[in-house]
């Protein structure tokens, strides 16, 4: 990577502990931090204090979600990354940061939530076989993984459990879930989903 690629890769973390620190992440193809905007519209949606919530943090890249989460106070973030390069970032951002709510799984999206039908298939990844409060959803732009993710969400969600949505375009199809805030920034469509049952 070059040296002026170096300065780019950068993300400011925007409330919380570590506000104003920057984490540094590498060129990868489809990696795009959450615009900065979008981050704050996003945990005032949130309440912006996580104290003792649970969060994943899937298709992780940058670490930009997770980190601020961990920054206002999650009690757990767990960040689930399958590129070797932005995988050894966030544990180096990690460690940066002493962040120790945070851990960085090394797997595929939607291989680690379907071992939770199976935790034998892949030991490592059982102790995050937990449910959360919040998941963030941000995967590359050209990913068509929607419906498999949205089917295997729920098992993994707390009761009012809340799932981020990053998108080019807004989720249409949402059978079983209810859209609690959406909003629109330039090519950033985001959405906060919660499951119908839920809301009982």
């Amino acid at each position: 990577m070059s040296g002026s690629a170096t300065r780019n890769n950068v993300v400011r973390i925007i409330g919380g502990a570590w506000r104003s620190r920057r984490i540094r992440f590498p060129d990868r193809p489809g990696l795009r931090p959450t615009p900065d905007r979008v981050r704050e519209t996003l945990f005032n949606w949130l309440g912006q204090d996580l104290t003792g919530r649970d969060c994943l943090d899937l298709f992780a890249g940058s670490g930009a979600l997770g980190f601020e989460a961990a920054s206002r106070g999650a009690r757990r973030v767990t960040m689930v990354e399958s590129d070797a390069a932005a995988w050894k970032a966030l544990q180096e951002n990690r460690t940066a940061l002493a962040a120790t709510a945070v851990t960085a799984v090394r797997a595929d999206a939607l291989e680690f939530l379907k071992n939770h039908r199976d935790p034998h298939l892949d030991p490592h990844l059982q102790p995050y076989l937990q449910r959360y409060h919040v998941v963030f959803l941000d995967p590359p732009f050209a990913d068509d993984h929607w419906p498999q993710l949205l089917a295997l969400l729920p098992r993994y969600l707390a009761a009012g459990g809340l799932v981020y949505c990053e998108r080019a375009q807004p989720l249409a199809a949402l059978d079983g879930w209810a859209v609690v805030k959406s909003g629109r920034a330039g090519q950033v469509s985001h959405q906060l989903l919660k499951r119908v049952e839920h809301e009982e």
